[in-house]
């Protein structure tokens, strides 16, 4: 299973999790058809800004909210970039969320900025792999700073294009990464960014995700979790009774093991879903626990089931004869059958089988599941695979491995005329531009505690080096938080819970200190002759 950074903005449409993926996006998304009032713009960009006279352009589009902009006191504008979904699932942030806050504390702009190939920012007509070669970090770096530069707002007359105007930059997750990275490549024009959940640890092989959900969860359900998995472990690498352990799954005829272990990822990925407004946030992961505590009969006592070992005797639930597995299998199996297989349509090697290269041939601009797949091959990783320590814990089967969960790279991603995608992604990239350490003056890092993107931060518990928080580079960690858990808010923070608003008071703060020392930069001296 490929580690997607949004969770559910990008979702594999066209393999194993095909119908996992769609009840995980149904899941953790809940905007009630919900619209916003504001207009999308349009901006024109250059296909490939490192090629003079490409002759190819394409147009990016972006919101605006202006409902709390003071002209001629040098507000600054807040954007937010739209990192790898569609710009309109950003627009909460332009409304309620940290660009309004900010805006609105400020007297400055919002603006959501959505990411070339996704949303309706398509600059070419297929998702060919010659095609996407023009979707990487330099490129979509370059948007950013050629919009800031040159935009025009609608109904705004001042020039407010940096750096002639602070310009601070904001993302969660991936765009957080970017945000960080902007603030680097171009501290011309971003005079200060926010880099919320910031992955700027590009790696090959994602296996702290997995652990962070392992120790933050409640005990009892992860050890469910980690037992229930080796338990299927075990019974997969002796070969007898593992048909009729698929079986217990819905999944009999599913021919290879590692599509089978691979879907047994999904319930996890509800844990980054989990959100403090209910009105986005997903309770799927608490739902899963409670699934692998339930009795297996009415004539089962729950406590005195819940407090004996895994494995006991009175656990044991016999499929057939020579054959039991503990109650949690069986009620891990259950919830596979009916949130994931009940949803398949087709036969199960049909749904759920990856070996079939035919299948993701397609490349029709209805084919979305392919872009964040190829920035994820390109250039960023995350390939999800247990912990190389043998004897640790593990969440994920033991079968799974960097080569089962790369192969789709080779097979959605043929050989282009004019591009080739790597054997393993290009992750220096990413990495040289501060990794763990990236640092710098008006750049803010904010992660949440138990975020399971952590490990590829700053705030890294594995890697990094813990940092002062000052005004000047503010280094924060939401309790409890998951993911970029600050972008979210209330128009009225103080009905927010008492770890956002006080992470948002504190952004307030330092923001406006920034801005305290912002200067237009002296204009080129001329002589007026007239």
């Amino acid at each position: 299973m490929l580690v997607f950074e949004n969770g559910s903005d990008g979702g594999i449409c066209k393999n194993a999790f095909d119908v996992a993926q769609t009840y995980s996006e149904t899941l953790s998304t809940n905007e009630g058809g919900k619209t916003y009032d504001f207009r999308a713009q349009w901006f024109e960009q250059p296909l490939d800004h490192f090629v003079k006279h490409s002759g190819h352009s394409w147009h990016q589009r972006f919101w605006v909210n202006s409902r709390h902009y003071k002209p001629g006191t040098n507000a600054p504008v807040i954007v937010i970039d739209g990192g790898e979904t569609s710009g309109e699932d950003r627009l909460p942030f332009l409304d309620t969320g940290i660009a309004d806050i900010l805006a609105k504390s400020t007297g400055g702009i919002g603006v959501v900025l959505e990411h070339r190939y996704y949303g309706e920012s398509i600059p070419v007509s297929n998702f060919s792999t010659d095609s996407l070669r023009w979707l990487n970090n330099a490129q979509a770096a370059a948007d950013s700073a050629n919009f800031m530069r040159s935009v025009k707002f609608d109904g705004i007359q001042e020039d407010i294009t940096a750096p002639n105007t602070p310009w601070i930059y904001y993302g969660g997750s991936y765009a957080g990464a970017r945000a960080a990275h902007m603030r680097i490549l171009y501290p011309d024009l971003v005079y200060g960014a926010i880099a919320s959940s910031a992955v700027t640890h590009a790696t090959l092989e994602a296996w702290e995700y997995m652990n962070v959900i392992r120790d933050s969860a409640d005990p009892k359900c992860s050890n469910h979790i980690v037992n229930a998995i080796s338990s299927i472990d075990d019974i997969i690498q002796r070969g007898y009774f593992k048909r009729q352990l698929k079986a217990l799954f819905g999944l009999a005829d599913l021919e290879h093991d590692e599509d089978f272990v691979s879907i047994l990822e999904t319930p996890l990925g509800f844990w980054q879903a989990q959100c403090w407004d209910p009105e986005f946030g997903s309770t799927g992961f608490d739902g899963f626990c409670k699934t692998l505590s339930a009795p297996f009969s009415r004539i089962m006592n729950a406590a005195e089931i819940e407090a004996l070992p895994y494995g006991h005797e009175k656990r044991m639930v016999t499929i057939e004869q020579g054959f039991a597995v503990d109650i949690a299998v069986v009620n891990y199996a259950r919830w596979i059958k009916k949130h994931v297989v009940s949803r398949c349509t087709d036969t199960v090697e049909q749904c759920f089988g990856t070996y079939d290269d035919s299948q993701y041939q397609e490349t029709d601009l209805k084919q979305d599941w392919r872009l964040w797949l190829f920035q994820v091959c390109t250039e960023w990783g995350y390939f999800t695979t247990p912990p190389p320590d043998q004897k640790e814990r593990s969440l994920v089967s033991r079968l799974l491995n960097l080569g089962y969960e790369s192969k789709i790279c080779k097979q959605a991603f043929p050989n282009g005329e004019h591009f080739k995608v790597p054997g393993l992604p290009n992750i220096t990239v990413v990495n040289e531009l501060g990794d763990f350490d990236i640092a710098a003056d008006r750049l803010a890092i904010i992660d949440g505690e138990v975020d399971p993107w952590r490990p590829y931060t700053p705030h890294s518990q594995y890697y990094a080096v813990d940092r002062e928080d000052t005004i000047l580079r503010p280094f924060k960690i939401i309790p409890g938080g998951v993911h970029h858990y600050d972008e979210w808010g209330y128009t009225n923070i103080f009905d927010e819970p008492p770890e956002i608003r006080k992470v948002h008071a504190e952004m307030i703060e330092f923001v406006r200190e920034w801005l305290k020392d912002w200067k237009a930069p002296k204009a080129n001296s001329t002589t007026n002759l007239d």
